[in-house]
């Protein structure tokens, strides 16, 4: 049933050709991490970064999220993350820019010009890290302060043309990944940018794979502790397909209007709300301000006291990192969702909350669903995010696919099955579960 399923997908002439553009541009995209930034030493870049590894921060964090880029300081070596942090930083001026506001509620129209901004900030910012990188590239082995006694020469030229043609390289690398994933996303399967980050870090599983492997043959982990963790990691996969699917649907019911001459009459539908609001941006906002002065203190010698500080404790790291998680979680949620909008809107179209009275009551009765429901999402985000962190410390090894990869790796994977499926039912084929099993859709829990 499953094989059925699955040539289905083979037998629709349109979404045949976009699976297979789709991973066409992947396969470029995996070609351009091997292309090097000119004046650079990979052998050195691959030492520094395999150091990084065992003491992490914030280098380990992008390195993830651009597919492995870093070791070998490729042309694409920014990734796709100036483009993320330009979406996320026109997301929250939008909030408190009455122009950008109007531009999100003008349709199709407002959306591009919003696109565009986004574009522009995304050049600006890989620019300006492009500028940071260049000059730290050019530091790495020049000094053994703050470098962990790593004394290889990264950068054997530094010069202005260095500093030149890297920021031009990485910039034009990052513009490049961008019109690709607008290019998977126009003419391909799923959305094209967390598809990308997607494949970067799935990237990673075979070398993690081989690391796993090789402590098993030098007897530092047991076969049976690795079949638990196996285990164990597929209930966790499970649990995160279960709430990541999840919402709340809050009944709306409608009254009878006019249209013309025609008479309407009044029905019921319902407001979802997703249990994970805020999606896997707590965590890299938290991971990102833990790892601060771990990088940081190779420039600032004063804060590798605060470094030890933090990571001298698996508690006190872990703890600090879970209530990161919940303040960063109700923070975006408030930002980017506006119960009194939502209110509005319901009021202007003539509905209502069965048993809450329109406006403000409304209002407020949506705001108290969106808390309980936050503060439910930001405990699960937390315990997903800090259970490799548990798992190192009890086997005594560092896994690099933490819970934040798996959190977009499981969502991008589900959004993507979702959208095949969508293509095979709507062409009267069966999806993936067979003619009688359940649709890739979020699950209820209607309010009384």
């Amino acid at each position: 049933m499953a094989l059925n399923a699955f040539a289905n997908v083979f037998r629709i002439a349109e979404l045949r050709s976009r699976l297979i553009y789709t991973l066409g541009l992947l396969a470029v995209y995996r070609i351009g991490i091997f292309i090097n930034t000119p004046g650079v030493d990979r052998a050195a870049m691959n030492a520094f970064m395999d150091a990084q590894r065992q003491s992490g921060g914030l280098f380990s964090l992008f390195n993830l999220f651009s597919g492995g880029a870093l070791d070998q300081m490729s042309i694409f070596g920014l990734g796709i993350m100036p483009y993320v942090s330009s979406s996320i930083i026109i997301q929250l001026l939008a909030v408190v820019v009455p122009s950008l506001e109007r531009l999100q509620k003008e349709g199709a129209g407002g959306r591009q010009k919003i696109n565009q901004y986004t574009r522009y900030g995304t050049i600006l910012l890989s620019v300006i890290q492009g500028i940071g990188i260049s000059r730290w590239l050019a530091s790495l082995g020049r000094s053994d302060a703050g470098q962990n006694g790593f004394n290889q020469i990264v950068v054997p030229n530094d010069n202005a043309w260095f500093t030149f043609m890297t920021v031009i390289s990485l910039t034009a690398g990052t513009a490049f990944i961008m019109w690709l994933g607008e290019r998977i996303t126009e003419r391909g399967i799923g959305n094209g940018i967390s598809i990308i980050i997607f494949a970067g870090i799935v990237a990673g599983l075979l070398p993690s794979g081989k690391t796993l492997l090789d402590m098993i043959s030098q007897e530092i982990i047991s076969v049976a502790a690795v079949g638990a963790l196996l285990a164990f990691m597929v209930l966790v996969v499970g649990v995160v397909c279960y709430v990541e699917r999840g919402m709340r649907r809050i009944p709306v019911q409608y009254a009878k209007r006019m249209a013309g001459r025609r008479m309407f009459a009044g029905q019921a539908t319902y407001f979802p709300m997703k249990v994970n609001t805020a999606g896997v941006i707590p965590p890299i906002f938290a991971g990102a301000l833990l790892s601060f002065p771990a990088t940081l203190g190779t420039w600032f010698p004063a804060l590798q006291t605060v470094q030890r500080s933090i990571e001298g404790s698996p508690w006190v790291y872990n703890g600090i990192f879970v209530l990161l998680i919940i303040f960063f979680s109700f923070f975006y949620t408030a930002l980017t969702f506006r119960p009194d909008d939502v209110a509005d809107n319901i009021k202007k179209q003539g509905g209502y909350i069965p048993g809450i009275r329109p406006g403000r009551q409304t209002a407020d009765f949506i705001e108290g669903v969106l808390n309980r429901i936050t503060f439910g999402g930001a405990l699960y985000l937390a315990a997903i995010c800090v259970i490799p962190s548990i798992i190192s410390n009890v086997l005594g090894v560092r896994f690099t696919f933490g819970g934040t990869a798996l959190l977009i790796v499981v969502g991008v994977a589900l959004d993507t099955v979702q959208q095949i499926e969508g293509h095979l039912i709507s062409r009267n084929y069966e999806g993936f579960a067979g003619p009688r099993g359940p649709r890739i859709r979020g699950r209820v829990r209607v309010a009384a």
